[in-house]
Order: structure tokens, then sequence, then C-alpha cells
């Protein structure tokens, strides 16, 4: 008898097992997901989009180290069904290489802004023609500044180089630091490099550069020479302090500019600063005419070639391109809608409006490199007293033992 009655048990049991897994008949897609800062609420977006399709579950995937993941799962012939990345060098190689799907065609790009279009497209490409992304949400790579801090020492806010730097001048004399320097987070030398390369660089430099056509120390001298006399006027040992370290220290009043985009002002926002947040597009010449704002899509979403659920991933796409769904998430992360018609009122966005409108902005231009090329340590050595010679040959050096391996980006859509 009681072996009978184990029996039982046990059959009952396998029963409400096997009547779970066949309850539970939904198509399944994988949404990888790589802000930390917005994990929770894509989590909300997955479930709202659940509740609405019941027939479609979503598994969000929040890696650590997204990057580094999204590598793994791409060795392993494991690609995530849909897939929220930076727009850099990582996610032009991987279009290159014919990872993501082409939304040429796809209803979901008719009313996206095409300057951000181009953005992406410049990164890199499956072939010539295609777009592997649709952009989400775009930054402003420009110059953060404290509003009352100008306006207590008489500051106007520069529209050319000489008059940044006499602001820089101006400050030091009054005992204020003019920028706050993070060099122990190489990467931030790379926020002022982009707009001081994009407007001192010729129109097609990275187009010559894939080719052999040119090289950095040719093309990038005044930049260099620009950005090295930028840091001049951070505080002392600037390799001391790192991005939270800045930040913190620029909410609490202690530098009048900090030179990072508006992707730093929510953490800023975590100190409570007792000013209001300015930004502009940072001048690289003296013609106002020719200054740009750098502005990349900080958020593209896209999808695998091959996944087994296209229909169901471009659902889910469509929902997350919903206007509502942009225009919270860049009200929280004071990013920019790439949608036609929507923006963002946030004051901290104020001063570089006139260049979204007008479509005067360009991408980052150091997304055009792969990790493979370590910018940010070269120019981290460059800022703590390298030659700027040493500097720029090193740079094309790296890049080029780079490129006869592999061509990517730009460079594979030039090629193909």
């Amino acid at each position: 008898m009681r072996s009978r009655s184990l029996f039982t048990i046990v059959v009952l049991l396998a029963g409400l097992v096997l009547t779970g897994c066949s309850a539970d008949s939904r198509t399944t897609i994988t949404f990888f997901q790589f802000k930390p800062e917005a994990q929770q609420y894509f989590q909300q977006l997955a479930a709202q989009f659940e509740q609405a399709n019941p027939d479609i579950r979503v598994v969000v995937d929040n890696p650590a180290d997204p990057e580094t993941a999204l590598r793994t799962r791409l060795v392993k012939n494991d690609v995530p069904d849909v897939m929220t990345l930076n727009a850099n060098g990582t996610f032009g190689e991987f279009a290159s290489a014919r990872i993501f799907r082409d939304f040429r065609d796809d209803p979901v790009l008719g009313n996206v802004n095409p300057a951000y279009l181009s953005v992406i497209g410049n990164l890199g490409a499956g072939s010539k023609g295609e777009v592997n992304g649709v952009p989400f949400a775009a930054n402003a790579s420009g110059l953060l500044y404290n509003e009352e801090l100008f306006k207590q020492n008489g500051v106007e806010v520069p529209t050319t180089f000489d008059e940044l730097i006499a602001a820089a001048e101006k400050f030091k004399a009054a005992g204020i630091t003019p920028f706050y320097g993070m060099l122990a987070d190489a990467w931030t030398a790379q926020s002022p490099l982009a707009p001081l390369s994009a407007q001192l660089q010729p129109a097609d430099f990275f187009q010559q550069r894939f080719e052999g056509a040119t090289t950095f120390a040719d093309g990038w001298r005044s930049t260099a020479d620009e950005l090295a006399q930028l840091y001049k006027y951070t505080q002392p040992d600037p390799l001391s302090k790192g991005y939270e370290d800045g930040t913190a220290a620029f909410a609490r009043g202690e530098s009048a500019m900090l030179l990072l985009g508006s992707y730093a002002v929510p953490q800023i926002r975590n100190g409570k600063p007792g000013f209001t947040i300015g930004s502009m597009a940072l001048p690289a010449t003296n013609d106002p005419a020719k200054t740009t704002l750098v502005s990349g899509v900080d958020v593209v979403i896209t999808a695998s070639r091959d996944g087994a659920h296209p229909a169901e991933s471009g659902k889910f796409i469509d929902f997350l391109m919903g206007e509502k769904v942009m225009q919270d998430y860049c009200k929280a992360q004071v990013a920019i809608p790439t949608l036609k018609g929507l923006s963002n009122d946030d004051p901290a966005l104020s001063g570089v409006q006139s260049f979204i409108e007008s479509g005067r902005i360009v991408g980052f231009t150091d997304h055009q490199f792969i990790q493979a090329i370590p910018l940010s340590a070269l120019l981290q050595e460059f800022l703590i007293g390298g030659g700027e010679d040493t500097f720029l040959r090193k740079l094309d050096s790296d890049w080029d033992k780079v490129a006869k391996r592999r061509t990517w980006g730009l460079g594979a859509v030039i090629a193909s």
C-alpha cells in the first residue's frame, strides 16, 4: 500500500510539472539590455508588452559587462532576439559582421530623424545601404557649465575657442577651477576629443584614414593641441579623479565647467546641485558658423539577423519605439528623442536645442575606434605629460596594426 501511495504521488507530481510546462505556450524572445541605470524601466516595459501581447514572453538580460557578455554569446552563436546597445565602434564592428537585421525597408524607421540614421550608418553596416539598427535615444556631447558661476563672474557663454580659453582664464584668476579633470577614468578624455576632432579634421578624414590616404599625425594635430590646452585648466592631478569624483565635485560647485555631455546630467543631479546645469556645443574654431554639436545615438535598438522569431521581435521593437515610451525614457535620462516632432525641454538641453533642431549635428568621431585600438589609454598618457608627436605616432601605429588584420565600421562600408 505504501509503495502504491508513493507511486501515485510521483505520478501526480509529474502530471503537475507537465501541465505547468504545457500551459506556457507563449513564444519566448530574449531582450539584451545594456543600460544599467535603465534596467528597471526596461523590465517594466517588457511586462507591459507581455500584458498587451499574452502570446509573447520577453526574457530580459541585463549583464554587468554588456560588451563582453554579448561577445561571449556571439561566439556561442547565441544572438539575442532584440538588443539595446550603445551606437559605438563595437556596434559598427558587429553590424559589419552581419550580426544585425537590415531595417532599411522597415516602417519603424519612417518617423526617425534622418540625421541619426546617418550617425549609425557611418559606424558600419552589413553591406552598402543597410540600416542595422533603430535609433532610440541620442545624447549631446558638448560642454556642461554652472549657470550661476557664469553669471556671478560675468562670463558669457563662449561661441569660439578663443572665448572658451578666455573664460577659463577668467575663472582661474578668480580661484575657480575651470574644468574638472577625471583622467582616472581615461574614457572621459574622449568626450572633448569628439567635438574638437569633428570640427578640425577634414570632412572625409576617416574615409581617407581607412584607405590609408592620411594619418592622425596629419589630420589630428590641431585637435591634439586644443585638447592639451583645455586640460591645462583642470584641478591639480586630474589622474587621481574619475567620473564619479568629477560629477560630484561639479555638483558641489567646485568647477565652472565639465567636459562631458548630457549623459552625465542624471549623475550630477544625484549630488543635488544648488545651481542650474547649462549646456553648450564645444567650439573648436573661431568661426561660430562652423561649430557643430556632437550628438551620438546613446541607445540603438536592433535585432538578430537570423533570429528564430522575427515577427515577435519586430512587434516588440515597434512597441519600444512608441512615442510615450521614448518620451518617458528621454525625460528620465536627460536624453534626446530620435523621432521627428519629439523634443526634451529639460533645462540642461536648452543650450544645444537649436543645433538639434537645425540638424547641425555630427556623430562621435571616437566611435570609429574599436577596443583593439587603445584610444582612451593613449589620450590619458598624452594628457598627463606625454608628447603630442608621441601620441599621434602611437595612435597611427595602433590603428594600422588593427587595420591590417580586418576592416570594420566605416571601413567595411567603403570596402563593400
